[in-house]
């Protein structure tokens, strides 16, 4: 699908993506460059990094990629640095690193729900923290009087209680609250936008089948709010608030998922409303037992 934003609208920027190697990741990644920033992307996987650099660079995109966990301070440092010394700025950080598994609470074992959140909301806080000096206004290679962009990957399943991810649901909401308070924090402090993205189910990555079995995927497709929504639109949400059209948001959690979040299960159908508030009407109208007329 082609972009509705300008080809250059980051012209000049220099984004750094956590996770940026795969999935969500990958794609914000690809529409950034496209759009006319230069990338660098972090991740643990040596040879994914490397592989998404090179396709990143086939499309014209001036990109690097450090190998690296968000969870490590040392790393986080790295990354942020090597950044900077390769393209001479840093404008704009996304954070989309992110792990998660299907698991009951009651079988979830401690260190499993700990290395959700050391991923998602540790490792989220990590390289927000190392980017600071570079992303302020006034930092190395910015303006003085304009600082940059934080984007924290969030997920909408948090918003609800949602079956075997209280991991998950724990980590991202603690991100939400982290874009919030830096989002005051910092804005006031450092001129720095952030904002948060939570994707809902999104059909063309791994994660969609991960967490659930291609039969349930099938039957949710069925139903009419529940369609799947593509990495594209994840992207293209990354994009503006990235861009000046997003300059006056801040602290915002902005929900892609088709409306899925809002979802109830219905108990009666319209035809049934329908006939429950004709027959509540009807009875209005009778008089009160032991009532005159006359007294309505």
């Amino acid at each position: 699908m082609e972009s509705p934003f300008k080809a250059e609208i980051l012209k000049g920027k220099v984004a750094l993506v956590t996770g940026g190697g795969s999935g969500i990741g990958y794609e914000i990644s690809l529409e950034l460059g496209k759009h006319g920033a230069s990338v660098a992307i972090m991740g643990r996987r040596k040879y994914v990094v490397h592989s998404a650099v090179d396709a990143l660079r086939s499309h014209g995109i001036p990109a690097i990629g450090i190998e690296g966990d968000v969870r490590k301070e040392d790393d986080a440092a790295r990354t942020v640095e090597s950044t900077f010394q390769h393209f001479g700025r840093l404008d704009i950080l996304v954070n989309a690193a992110a792990g998660n598994f299907l698991a009951a609470a009651e079988d979830l074992s401690p260190n499993g729900f700990r290395t959700v959140i050391n991923i998602d909301t540790v490792g989220t806080f990590i390289m927000c923290h190392e980017a600071l000096k570079y992303l302020k206004k006034g930092g190395p290679g910015k303006d003085p009087s304009i600082g940059g962009t934080i984007i924290n990957i969030s997920a909408v399943v948090q918003y609800p209680a949602t079956w075997n991810q209280i991991h998950a649901s724990a980590a991202k909401a603690a991100v939400d609250s982290m874009t919030r308070s830096l989002a005051l924090e910092w804005g006031e402090d450092h001129g720095i936008l952030v904002n948060g993205i939570a994707p809902g189910a999104i059909g063309d990555t791994t994660g969609g089948t991960k967490l659930a079995p291609q039969e349930i995927l099938n039957q949710l497709k069925q139903k009419p709010l529940y369609t799947f929504g593509e990495k594209w639109d994840v992207a293209m949400a990354a994009l503006y608030l990235a861009s000046d059209a997003g300059k006056f948001v801040n602290g915002t959690i902005l929900v892609v998922d088709g409306g899925q979040w809002l979802s109830k299960p219905r108990l009666m159908s319209k035809e049934d409303v329908k006939k429950l508030s004709r027959r509540e009407e009807t009875r209005s109208r009778v008089a009160p037992a032991g009532l005159p007329k006359s007294k309505l």
